[in-house]
């Protein structure tokens, strides 16, 4: 694989992010590598994973390639999208999932890293959510992943503002579990995972699917998902989209108009 490392030790698996030229940027080819990965652990029956990027990164991941975002008229978050099944593996992944975070981490790289189990971060760890940046329209699962680590009022703040939380408010509100120093960070990450796999790998499996069901149990109407999509295309149709794209390849600030 070229832009992910995978490895096995002692019943740990670890995935590398390995596209330091671009950030980390989850482009299809990095994703489809990052479904290979998780496939390839799940067949060692691992019993915790670890996701990362190189040691020291300034960036974990600069999320989605924005290069690679279809036209307008298209749904940017479809539900066949690299991306959404990328998070669905690691939701549904039989072990936990812990992401070792260092540097920022932007747009959908954040909401990869809210799926993760447990989220270890080092003081340089930034998180910030940007489809209003570049005018893209979420969607609803990717919503819910917010939802359900953090409070309405700063899923509100970090998806209205695109601004980044430090570390240190990510570990005041709950997103980080632990916050330790960049020195201790691959020892710290790698006990914690240790201390996983000296568990019942079946009863851990079982509880984490039990978590994911509850957590995801939010029924909505036909009615109200025909309206949300409906929403959606409003703005995956609108000149701001063709801007925000435009805007970011011509790497200049995007000139919105609302329409």
């Amino acid at each position: 694989m070229e832009f992910i490392l995978c490895d096995l030790s002692d019943g740990i698996g670890t995935i590398q992010f390995n596209n330091d030229a671009k950030r980390n940027s989850l482009n299809k080819q990095m994703l489809q590598e990052l479904m290979e990965a998780f496939g390839r652990i799940e067949k060692t029956r691992a019993q915790a994973v670890i996701v990362r990027a190189a040691s020291g990164a300034k960036v974990w991941s600069a999320g989605l390639d924005v290069c690679e975002l279809p036209e307008p008229g298209r749904d940017p978050l479809s539900y066949n999208d690299p991306l959404e099944q990328v998070l669905r593996i690691v939701q549904k992944f039989p072990a936990p999932v812990i992401a070792m975070v260092e540097g920022g981490v932007w747009g959908g790289a954040c909401d990869l890293a809210f799926v993760c189990d447990i989220l270890v971060g080092t003081p340089s760890a930034t998180f910030a959510i940007t489809p209003a940046k570049i005018g893209v329209p979420y969607n609803s699962s990717g919503i819910l992943h917010f939802l359900n680590v953090l409070g309405a009022h700063y899923v509100k703040e970090m998806f209205f503002t695109a601004e980044p939380l430090s570390a240190q408010r990510a570990a005041s509100v709950g997103i980080l579990n632990h916050l330790v120093p960049p020195q201790e960070i691959e020892s710290f990450t790698r006990a914690l995972a240790n201390s996983i796999t000296r568990n019942s790998p079946l009863a851990i499996r079982v509880i984490k699917e039990q978590l994911r069901i509850l957590t995801g149990s939010h029924p909505i109407s036909p009615e109200t998902f025909e309206r949300i999509q409906g929403l959606r295309r409003l703005v995956y149709d609108s000149e701001d989209y063709k801007e925000g794209v435009r805007a970011f390849k011509e790497k200049r600030k995007p000139v919105f108009k609302g329409a």
